[in-house]
């Protein structure tokens, strides 16, 4: 048996006659879904979020990462991984990138002939400025193929219509003669049917033929064809919201439907015509407050055109690694994504305090980023939602406690004057600052002190993503001292100090 851990970016492999661990492999980052092949040789593990660094003119490690002995291209920003392990070997096998902006990983399946392997996530247009949203301008959807043969990327298609996004892509599993392939969209509330062989017909004919138009499909992969899913698929809307898992059973679908606390059911007649039901998992409460704004946080039907949710940008309240060029501040100055943990309490809101509260950053959403009005009562439920999310606890921490490394790190980081600007509980003091990180057009500009509670699932850092590590951090961006005196410290204290930050 094998054991995403998510947190602590590594797969168990468990052995089921003992129940003990008897591997523990390597992950890149968030290792969320994966599937086998069916003589069991292969495992594909879908990573959750990118894992470069957000500049491209800074190169890591001479241009690659390393893991396990395998490297990955390192020198350009957002490129989520299928990470292949050999289960004969416990080792990887290989690291297959997505394209550019891939990100929000979450279904990952193994065609029933071991060929292919069908990954759903989100495909950001992270390097445009936010000025639209219609025909995916910020957030598109889409599905990664894999040769298994090759062990690469064969294709990305997009599953968008043109004027009809189909946000987040979710569970992912093909029919059991292989004839289809079927995918939930959690921000739209649909199954998606789509013809596995005209799928694979369409894309050998794109990516092979020689005409100009199938020329220009093979050097944009496919990624932007809003029309690519004409004629191979049907959107199934459900009754139920939020479906996330998915299964096929008797030729029927059901799916795992999160927030209507249901299983929606989907059977085709002798026509091929849908009969959609919804089965309740019992008694549920009544929705909260913050349950409700959950569901509308995650709703893409409050997005004009249901491009894209408040999640896409946000997975789980956090953050999808990427930077983006808001209009709040002006235009070419791209900042990363912000938690939205603690936000609520900690305003200023954006990394330049642009926002004076979460309140307004909320409502700011909607209208600029959903292109969408809403009632007041939806805002308020979102910042419910906020306000209820609870801290992770670090995967630094040893037992629930910080370890002896992490306590030596915590009298550095006082002893350093990290408190300074950092202080407990919330480890920031609600102010700004110019620590020197400014480039460009922002150099000297003052920022938001941020709060340090979770920074070990928020990399890469600084307000621009360049840092890939809070060694970089620290030592690369902070020649200085002007962001906590750190200059004296040697390898070892660094790194107690760095273990300290990590745990909280």
């Amino acid at each position: 048996m094998f054991v995403c851990n998510r947190f602590d970016n590594s797969l168990s492999v468990i052995d089921t006659d003992t129940d003990k661990e008897i591997a523990k492999i390597p992950m890149m980052r968030e290792p969320f879904a994966a599937d086998i092949t069916r003589d069991g040789r292969y495992l594909f593990v879908a990573n959750h979020l990118p894992t470069s660094n957000q500049i491209e003119e800074y190169v890591i490690d001479g241009g690659y990462m390393d893991i396990n002995g395998y490297s990955i291209d390192g020198r350009y920003a957002a490129k989520s991984v299928v990470v292949v392990v050999n289960t004969e070997t416990n080792r990887l096998e290989a690291i297959i990138q997505l394209p550019e902006g891939s990100t929000s990983l979450h279904g990952i399946c193994v065609s029933p002939d071991s060929k292919y392997v069908y990954v759903t996530h989100i495909l950001a247009r992270y390097k445009k400025p936010t000025r639209y949203i219609e025909r995916g301008s910020i957030n598109m959807n889409a599905l990664s193929i894999i040769d298994i043969v090759e062990m690469k990327l064969k294709s990305t298609v997009i599953l968008d219509d043109i004027d009809r996004g189909a946000a987040n892509p979710w569970g992912v599993i093909c029919s059991d003669d292989g004839e289809f392939l079927y995918i939930t969209h959690a921000g739209t509330h649909e199954i998606s049917i789509i013809d596995r062989g005209k799928l694979h017909t369409k894309l050998n004919n794109a990516l092979y033929s020689n005409t100009t138009t199938d020329i220009t499909s093979v050097v944009d992969n496919t990624i932007y064809d809003l029309t690519f899913m004409s004629g191979l698929r049907q959107r199934i809307r459900l009754k139920g919201n939020g479906p996330r898992g998915i299964v096929t059973a008797d030729k029927k679908i059901f799916a795992a439907e999160y927030f209507s606390d249901s299983i929606g059911i989907v059977a085709l007649d002798i026509h091929g015509n849908p009969i959609v039901t919804s089965v309740e998992l019992g008694q549920t409460n009544p929705k909260t407050q913050a349950r409700k704004g959950e569901m509308y946080f995650n709703d893409a039907d409050l997005c004009f055109q249901t491009w894209q949710s408040c999640a896409s940008c946000h997975p789980y309240g956090r953050s999808d690694a990427l930077n983006w060029d808001l209009l709040n501040d002006g235009v070419g100055n791209p900042k990363k994504t912000r938690s939205m943990l603690l936000s609520h309490q900690t305003p200023p809101a954006m990394i330049t305090g642009v926002r004076p509260s979460t309140e307004d950053a909320v409502r700011s959403g909607i209208e600029h980023i959903l292109f969408q009005e809403c009632p007041e009562s939806y805002a308020v439920a979102i910042d419910a939602y906020l306000k209820s999310l609870k801290v992770v606890p670090s995967p630094y921490l040893v037992n629930g406690k910080l370890s002896r490394n992490a306590k030596r790190g915590r009298k550095i980081f006082k002893k350093s004057g990290c408190n300074e600007c950092h202080p407990p509980p919330l480890y920031t003091d609600l102010k700004k600052y110019d620590v020197g990180t400014g480039r460009g057009n922002e150099k000297n500009l003052s920022f938001d002190t941020p709060i340090l509670i979770e920074i070990w699932r928020t990399a890469p850092y600084l307000y621009d993503g360049r840092a890939q590590s809070l060694y970089e951090v620290m030592t690369t961006y902070n020649r200085r001292d002007r962001h906590g005196v750190t200059s004296h410290l040697n390898y070892k204290e660094l790194n107690d100090l760095i273990e300290f930050i990590l745990s909280l």
